[in-house]
């Protein structure tokens, strides 16, 4: 695929990484609502396949879809958005280099659910959330963050996790001085 800038294999593992950390915890939500129900722990296990140098292939796009699919069939909020969180870690590995909105959510959705669960699981308190954002923005590298500033930012949505995803999305941005400018066309403005 033709992309509007670069995006290394190193630098798709961090983002896996991030992804994976953030489903990591929040995995065994879904696997208490789920027993039985396997994808979601093979979507993460194909994230972390990725993530620590294997090879991206067909693995992680089938168990992805899989993991998206238990999120479907989910009985609560709180397991479908762990289930989702995997699905999202094993399709870091996907992630697309067109300057497209939507593609942030592969790099920050998983931490933006996990966020919400937390908040769930503390009675809906939003700052149980606001507290595993703040550890979801520490987690972050500068390459993660350079990744991120390639796109523009999030796109807003009417739901708690799309809020939530906005706002680590903001606070990641936020951090330091941008290697590389958000806009593709902002780097062509510059370039010459």
């Amino acid at each position: 695929m033709t992309g509007d800038f670069e995006l290394t294999d190193d630098e798709l593992r961090v983002v896996a990484r991030y992804a994976a950390e953030s489903a990591q915890q929040v995995l065994p939500v879904f696997e208490q609502a789920c027993p039985d129900d396997l994808r979601p722990r093979a979507a993460l296990d194909a994230a972390w396949t990725f993530a620590g140098g294997g090879r991206r292939t067909k693995l992680q796009r089938v168990t992805s879809l899989d993991a998206h699919r238990a999120a479907a069939a989910a009985p609560t909020e709180a397991a479908r958005l762990a289930a989702q969180a995997a699905g999202d870690a094993a399709s870091a590995a996907y992630l697309h280099p067109i300057a497209k909105a939507h593609q942030v959510g592969h790099i920050l959705r998983a931490a933006a659910n996990a966020a919400r669960i937390a908040e769930l699981t503390a009675g809906d308190d939003p700052r149980a959330g606001d507290a595993a954002l703040d550890l979801a923005r520490q987690r972050a590298t500068p390459v993660l963050v350079d990744v991120l500033r390639r796109y523009p930012p999030a796109p807003a949505g009417r739901s708690r996790p799309a809020h939530l995803m906005s706002a680590l999305d903001a606070a990641l941005r936020a951090l330091g001085s941008p290697a590389t400018p958000a806009d593709p066309a902002d780097a062509r403005e510059t370039s010459g």
